[in-house]
């Protein structure tokens, strides 16, 4: 069982007394500390999304910001002490999968700010801002694309773990093709996700390439041409198997795959874009402010229209210019709500 720790809290709550303010509005000596999920911070992936939001928090605000990397679960607290033991003003943690330690050391030491990636608490917890994504969104235009650019009607997707911020873009991936066979008459397959029967396939973890290569192999054996991988650095394990292979597409999740991973750009068809770089800038920005009177328990919900989620560009000549043109009108209509992404419709058939 985890145990809330508070540690140092005296000595925080006199360090913020004494923090003076920048010229630009920003308190002096503002510390942010971030802790890594298990992927680490080099992950091309959502651990190293939110390590850029604090680079840039660290060069355009002038606070102090530095990471711990977790190797395993049991670091998770571990790390979250350390920093707490440095009188560290915002610890952001990276991941569902810190929910746990980042709720009992916030609601045990209230005079401390937390963020969290990809978790909001019901109810809110007052020092906390969970930062969450509606990447079933972009997911959903992702499916679309991938179902318009296969030749073998065949498509797949597959986790790293079973957690609700990997299975929403499996959910939404799905949708998007099922749209996309009902306004064109198509049957593409998915392989690797089932969201009536709420099962799928998942390696178990976050780290392993190997497991994505064999994965990836195997998907390509039973005829996919377009596979989704949502496991961090797994997915450079597929990238690899599909480049070998040389007939199939991979899309890539959180950030630009071509920017990110550039060596498989060949292979690249899109990526789902999660921009967790921009909401973690913007929770510094509001905590590190002269005038910031606290969370009170507010999330960041990052959507297709406040540009928190959306869909890279697509590999050039793949689909057609009246495909483009579909992918620009179902985006509005989802910003609209006239189209169900499948995630809401997922929770409330649980």
């Amino acid at each position: 069982m985890r145990k809330s720790l508070s540690i140092g809290l005296a000595a925080i709550l006199l360090a913020s007394l004494m923090l003076t303010a920048c010229g630009d509005g920003v308190v002096s000596g503002y510390k942010v500390g971030m802790v890594t999920d298990m992927g680490g911070v080099d992950d091309k992936s959502f651990n190293a999304g939110a390590w850029k939001g604090v680079q840039d928090a660290i060069e355009e605000l002038d606070i102090e910001g530095s990471y711990l990397e977790s190797q395993q679960q049991t670091d998770y607290a571990t790390n979250i002490t350390q920093y707490m033991n440095q009188d560290t003003n915002l610890i952001v943690t990276v991941g569902y999968l810190l929910a746990d330690d980042t709720a009992s050391f916030a609601k045990a030491n209230p005079d401390v700010n937390f963020a969290i990636v990809d978790q909001s608490y019901d109810p809110p917890i007052d020092n906390v801002r969970g930062i969450i994504f509606a990447t079933d969104q972009a997911s959903f235009l992702a499916g679309y694309v991938a179902a318009a650019a296969t030749k073998t009607g065949k498509v797949a997707c597959f986790g790293g773990i079973n957690i609700p911020s990997v299975s929403i873009f499996m959910v939404g991936y799905e949708a998007g093709v099922k749209y996309y066979n009902a306004q064109h008459g198509t049957n593409v397959e998915v392989l690797g996700w089932n969201t009536a029967a709420n099962n799928g396939v998942f390696v178990g973890n976050f780290e392993s390439t190997d497991d994505g290569r064999r994965t990836g192999e195997e998907f390509l054996a039973e005829g996919a041409d377009v596979i989704m991988a949502v496991a961090g650095p797994v997915g450079q394990g597929t990238a690899e198997a599909i480049q070998a292979a040389g007939n199939a597409w991979f899309i890539g999740v959180d950030a630009d795959w071509t920017l990110t991973a550039p060596k498989y750009t060949d292979i690249i068809l899109t990526s789902v874009l999660k921009n967790i770089d921009v909401a973690v800038f913007d929770t510094i920005k509001q905590a590190s402010a002269t005038d910031f009177e606290g969370f009170n328990g507010e999330s960041y919900v990052g959507t297709l229209e406040n540009d928190g989620v959306g869909l890279a560009s697509v590999a050039s000549g793949v689909i057609s210019d009246d495909v483009q043109n579909e992918l620009d009108n179902i985006t509005k209509d989802i910003i609209k709500g006239k189209i169900d992404t499948g995630w809401a419709t997922y929770l409330s058939n649980m």
